[in-house]
Order: structure tokens, then C-alpha cells, then sequence
């Protein structure tokens, strides 16, 4: 795993959407990217979490914001997600979970009183330039959506 803070750049990666594109962190250069980790489809949080993303996306959009998603579960399976809950975001298959891992969010959490490995739910917000400008660690589903557009505004202004 690299060391990121706030500051240092965000470690590009390629990663297949939904429809078998490739998709790189390197192709939003010049644009705000809300980079979110998330467990697993169709599981109650991250509905609430994506939904929320979803409700909030023209402001995303007015801002030039774009949004990536990113899961171990299939690019099938997010293509099932995303025509569910109609989200107009991207969302990236990392199946071989190495782009979790390089960004420091795969380990161990609590899930019903065990302890499981898996996607610690974490967003970057990632500069124009390519710096990571906000972390998110152990992000709450509802209102994260809210409180990154916040931090946006303070960061623009």
C-alpha cells in the first residue's frame, strides 16, 4: 500500500466499467474526482450511499465533478446496481482487488459482531491536478454526498 495523505498525488490505476471500458484516474486530469470505495452491491449502505451520490449528481455535475465508484464485485454485477438504482455515475470492477489494496482500504472491519475482510468504505476527493485534496475515512452512507459538496465549495472558494 502507498502512503496517501492529503497532498501527495493519487495513485492512477485502470480499472473496467460496466459496459468492458477501460477507465483511468489519469483521464479525469484537469477535473475534480470524488474517488469512493465501497463494499459490495446491492447491500443496504451502499444503496443508501450510491443513491445518495445519485440524488446529489447535478450538483456533482454543475461543479464538474466527476464520480467513481469502485468495488471487487464484477463489472456485471454493477451494471445490475447501476440500471437498478438508476445511478449516472461510473462505477469501476476491481475484481483482483489491487486498487483497494494500493489505496490502503481492504483490510479487517467488524460486520455483525465478526471480524471479516473486506472494503472499508473510504472516499478520496481528488484535485484538478491530481492530489488527493480530501480523505474520507469510515464514510457514513447518508449524507456523505452532502459533505463532500460542502468541502468542495470551501475548497473552490
Amino acid at each position: 500500500m502507498k502512503n496517501i495523505s492529503i497532498g501527495t498525488p493519487a495513485p492512477d490505476f485502470s480499472l473496467p466499467d460496466y459496459a468492458g471500458e477501460t477507465r483511468s484516474l489519469s483521464d479525469y486530469r484537469g477535473q475534480w474526482v470524488l474517488l469512493y470505495f465501497y463494499p459490495k452491491d446491492n447491500t443496504p449502505g451502499c444503496v443508501k450511499e450510491a443513491c445518495g451520490i445519485r440524488d446529489q449528481f447535478p450538483h456533482f455535475v454543475n461543479r464538474s465533478v466527476a464520480v467513481l465508484g469502485v468495488s471487487p464485485d464484477s463489472a456485471q454485477s454493477h451494471k445490475k446496481f447501476s440500471e437498478k438504482y438508476k445511478l449516472p455515475f461510473t462505477l469501476l470492477a476491481d475484481t483482483e482487488k489491487k486498487v483497494v489494496r494500493e489505496y490502503g482500504v481492504w483490510g479487517k472491519k467488524k460486520m455483525m459482531g465478526r471480524e471479516v475482510e473486506g472494503v472499508i468504505r473510504t472516499s478520496f476527493l481528488i484535485d484538478p491536478k491530481g492530489r488527493v485534496a480530501r480523505i474520507y475515512d469510515q464514510v457514513k452512507p447518508e449524507g456523505h454526498a452532502q459533505e463532500v459538496l460542502a468541502d468542495l465549495e470551501a475548497l473552490e472558494s
